[in-house]
């Protein structure tokens, strides 16, 4: 019986309740922007690895490395966009 339990997925959703509560102490507590949103990046980015690796089984399959390969291609790409975009037009290179 204890196989057939799926432990695995109740430990991902107890860490995803415990990760939810501390985003939402930033809210609840009295603490500076910088602060608060490190928090909230690294709880989201945290968050978004959980849901993968244990709700969406992104390393169960036999083509995990292409999958692992495209999730790393995708968040270069996003960082590229992000930052050139700051770069040109916020912090005025370019």
């Amino acid at each position: 019986m204890r196989e057939l339990f799926p432990m695995k997925q109740v430990n991902g959703f107890i860490f995803s309740l415990l990760l939810t509560v501390v985003a939402l102490s930033v809210y609840f507590m009295d603490m500076s922007f910088q602060i608060g949103m490190t928090i909230l990046i690294i709880t989201a980015f945290i968050q978004a690895g959980v849901q993968l690796m244990i709700f969406m089984h992104a390393g169960e399959s036999e083509d995990s490395k292409t999958i692992y390969a495209s999730i790393y291609y995708g968040v270069l790409i996003a960082l590229l966009t992000v930052f050139g975009s700051l770069l040109a037009m916020i912090w005025g290179y370019l």
